[in-house]
């Protein structure tokens, strides 16, 4: 007699990351972004957020959407040290690797659009660099956001710091608002059902400016 497979065990985050710079002058930049996804996910599970020097990073814990705790964190490491800061959360919680969420920007996705995955390379991208070293595997879920690539397709790499380090036009800013809003969806429906659900669901979305 065979014995039934066993289902695979859900993927369901309990730490979410938000990838950023600290500081005045990176405030509402588009390598920001994944700062402004915990102040919407912190304002909508009405979490408060607060320093916490033993995380290296900005951190608020709450009651989670199935009755388990859910921690928002906010590195102050600086991008490229932003592993550091989830470490320390990790090992102070004592949680696996697969229960972090990290949500980043990504240039190579259209402004208007997110891309949810379980696992990958850091494609580039400095902050998730830092996590899959000082996490040691990539294994974990994340979630980028997209900001758009510089007009010049053949711009050079000081055209694509500005571009990053730049904020968004006004028209994109009202796409943002809504891009945000979709992201607290998704990251809430991966608490609700899983990863892989919020996945099918919110992979193949947009928001599309509607300025005319």
């Amino acid at each position: 007699m065979t014995e039934p497979a066993s289902t695979p065990k859900l993927v369901v985050p309990q730490l979410i990351v938000g990838l950023g710079n600290p500081g005045a002058k990176y405030e509402q930049t588009r390598h920001n972004i994944g700062f402004a996804a915990i102040d919407a996910l912190a304002r909508t599970w009405r979490i408060s957020l607060s320093e916490n020097r033993k995380f290296q990073g900005v951190f608020g814990e709450g009651p989670g959407l199935q009755g388990n705790k859910i921690r928002l964190l906010k590195p102050l490491t600086y991008m490229n040290l932003s592993g550091q800061s989830i470490r320390a959360v990790l090992d102070w919680y004592k949680l696996p690797p697969e229960s972090v969420l990290v949500i980043y920007d990504d240039m190579d996705l259209p402004v208007g659009k997110i891309r949810l995955r379980l696992s990958g390379s850091a494609g580039g991208q400095n902050g998730m660099k830092s996590a899959i070293a000082h996490l040691g595997t990539q294994n974990f879920p994340r979630l980028r956001i997209g900001i758009g690539s510089p007009k010049d397709e053949n711009t050079a790499t000081q055209d694509a710091v500005s571009h990053v380090l730049g904020r968004f036009a006004p028209t994109e800013a009202q796409v943002i608002t809504q891009v945000l809003e979709m992201t607290v969806d998704a990251v809430e429906l991966s608490l609700k059902q899983g990863f892989e659900k919020a996945m099918s669901l919110y992979n193949g979305r947009s928001v599309v400016s509607t300025k005319v």
